[in-house]
């Protein structure tokens, strides 16, 4: 069992060496991209959800 996890490792260990990591410019990036998206579907999600409080507000009132 413990020689498996050593393998395991090992195979982990040269695979994360094979791996191309973004910059630190490409993962500034990215980061804004994230973070104007969740912005922007959020504002998205609360004007649907004030119109339609309003719209069931307006008919069950």
């Amino acid at each position: 069992m413990m020689q498996k996890i050593r393998t395991f490792l090992e195979e982990v260990k040269g695979e994360m060496k094979k791996v191309t990591w973004p910059t630190f410019l490409q993962t500034k990036g990215s980061t804004w991209v994230v973070i104007i998206m969740v912005l922007m579907i959020g504002v998205y999600f609360g004007v649907i959800d004030f119109f339609l409080a309003k719209f069931i507000h307006i008919f069950l009132g």
